[in-house]
């Protein structure tokens, strides 16, 4: 869907504003979803671009394809909140499993991830998809560009190729990983990159595959 209007759910957070604001600077119709939508017209009018900002239900309901950008300790109550407007949808969930204080230490969900978790929330009629676990939310925000790629994890492949190039149009590199199953890489990966930050004074470590790479319609599969 390359015209789909984008739904940003928690679009008011550091992570959900950069992301919002790279599709939208790449020409995509971008709509910011929080619990209130005051706070996301507000947000949206900051960040200009012609993004618009609705509660978080109305977003999603508007939206074609969803992104859900909030902490772990809110995943549950945003995804409830917008199960009924997604079905059928791609939903593209963000969400690393830190649980503070401990945020340096892999504290996976008894589900094995975030993207499992979010997948039976959301039911079998949801595209769920998972991506931008291991990229720095602060340097998203800028428009350099980042030494990093984005793995993306899901069980459609057509729905896995889509959010890869959603990621692109952000000015990164997406990398299909394979089954959601396998979010939890990714979403372990984000511990010890906090890890690295903090023991070697890094500015947002990332995440680089080598190698040269056959796109996935060349390669055997």
């Amino acid at each position: 869907m390359p015209d789909a209007t984008i739904a940003v759910i928690g679009g008011t957070g550091k992570l959900g504003a950069a992301i919002a604001r790279r599709l939208a600077g790449a020409g995509r119709k971008v709509i910011i979803g929080s619990r209130s939508a005051d706070s996301a017209a507000r947000a949206a009018a900051e960040l200009g671009l012609g993004l618009t900002g609705l509660a978080n239900a109305e977003a999603a309901m508007a939206g074609g394809i969803v992104i859900v950008t909030v902490p772990f300790a809110a995943q549950e109550p945003t995804l409830r909140e917008i199960a009924p407007h997604v079905a059928g949808k791609i939903v593209v969930d963000t969400t690393v499993p830190l649980v503070p204080p401990k945020v340096m230490r892999v504290q996976l969900p008894p589900e094995g991830s975030a993207a499992q978790r979010a997948q039976k929330l959301l039911g079998p009629d949801v595209k769920v998809v998972s991506a931008f676990h291991n990229v720095a939310a602060h340097k998203l925000a800028t428009d350099e560009d980042i030494e990093c790629d984005v793995l993306v994890f899901g069980d459609d492949k057509a729905a896995r190729a889509e959010v890869v190039a959603l990621v692109e149009l952000t000015g990164l590199r997406g990398i299909q990983g394979g089954a959601l199953a396998n979010s939890a890489a990714a979403e372990a990966l984000t511990s010890v990159l906090i890890f690295i930050n903090k023991t070697y004074q890094v500015d947002g470590a990332g995440l680089v595959i080598t190698g040269k790479l056959v796109a996935p319609e060349t390669a055997a599969q």
